[in-house]
């Protein structure tokens, strides 16, 4: 399954501004999760990260290419979670194109090194929830559902591809 372009922008304007994902792998049946840094300005589907191209992450997503990220932002009540496939890439091109400052740091041995990699990270399916009222609200909602025995109204809840 693919996103749409319509999706993808959806997608890209919930998480544009988070820039730091939890990236859940599979280590021979334990999930682990890490936080990561996107790289991109943009998003068509396919997200970026930066990694070092020899580890216990890249030796998860080789044995397990199927990912989860989570992005979460507590003040927005805005969460994400973004599932795919990912691949290690060893692409000078896009390590140039993708390069910055901040990576830099994490790499001090520079962008030509061959420890520089990239983990790819296509997007299969996503889904949002957003809520929009404070935390008043919320409070309010959740204890009218308690009094009457029903689900509190907490906000939007989207699903993509």
């Amino acid at each position: 399954m693919t996103m749409t372009q319509a999706q993808s922008g959806e997608i890209w304007d919930l998480i544009k501004d988070l820039k730091v994902a939890m990236m859940i792998t599979n280590d021979n049946g334990i999930l682990r999760s890490r936080p990561m840094h996107l790289v991109q300005d943009e998003f068509e589907g396919t997200l970026w990260f930066f990694t070092k191209s020899s580890g216990d992450k890249t030796d998860e997503i080789a044995a397990d290419s199927d990912i989860n990220l989570s992005f979460a932002d507590t003040n927005a009540q805005t969460y994400v979670s973004l599932s795919g496939t990912a691949k290690l890439i060893r692409d000078q091109k896009l390590i140039e194109k993708f390069w910055n400052p901040f990576i830099a740091a994490w790499f001090p041995e520079g962008k030509e090194s061959d420890n520089v990699a990239l983990i790819e990270v296509r997007i299969t399916q996503a889904e949002s929830w957003n809520a929009e009222e404070s935390k008043m609200v919320q409070l309010y909602e959740i204890a009218k559902a308690n009094v009457t025995d029903t689900k509190p109204d907490m906000g939007e809840n989207r699903k993509y591809g």
